[in-house]
């Protein structure tokens, strides 16, 4: 039987990772865990792999520190984004657990990664979120892609909702 510190360790992040479900929104059992912790995770991943598919990931110490950043793209183009800051103690961007969305100007770096991002799936979605962070080593990583009902956060650029209606009657046509 495979523990919670055996995975920590075979994984090869380091003392601490991120444990979450595969498909999951709002950081619904999205876990930190170090090796100094695992004991007190091991029944609660248990359960969770016995019901679903489970991500590790390395933690990345700049969420809490510089926050993650969503990108919308919309028909291929970079439109607005947001950056979402966690509470202090915490880890977890989500408004759930206290966090908090700014607007925010990409630079021309991200809005590449960004943009690239999206370019890389076939066909290109007509429109999606790419959530990006700092990773450990201060380079740019996707931290996740929300292509199903994504908060687009029109309220922050109404003109992109008018291009997102726009790009949708293009398709119809087509």
């Amino acid at each position: 039987k495979r523990t919670l510190r055996n995975c920590i360790d075979d994984a090869g992040f380091g003392n601490s990772i991120v444990i979450k479900p595969a498909i999951a929104g709002a950081a619904r059992h999205c876990y930190k865990i170090s090796l100094e912790t695992a004991d007190k995770y091991e029944h609660i991943f248990h359960e969770l792999i016995k019901n679903e598919a489970l991500l590790l990931q390395p933690f990345m110490h700049n969420v809490p520190v510089k926050g993650e950043i969503s990108g919308v793209v919309i028909d291929g183009k970079y439109t607005h984004g947001v950056l979402k800051k966690a509470h202090p103690g915490d880890f977890r961007v989500q408004d759930d657990f206290n966090g908090t969305v700014h607007k925010y100007e990409a630079t021309e770096e991200e809005i590449c990664f960004i943009e690239n991002t999206i370019a890389k799936i076939n066909p290109t979605p007509a429109y999606g979120r790419v959530d990006i962070v700092w990773d450990n080593n201060n380079k740019l990583a996707v931290s996740e892609l929300e292509l199903i009902e994504p908060e687009l956060w029109f309220r922050n650029n109404p003109e992109s909702a008018n291009i997102l209606a726009q790009t949708i009657v293009k398709i119809l046509k087509n």
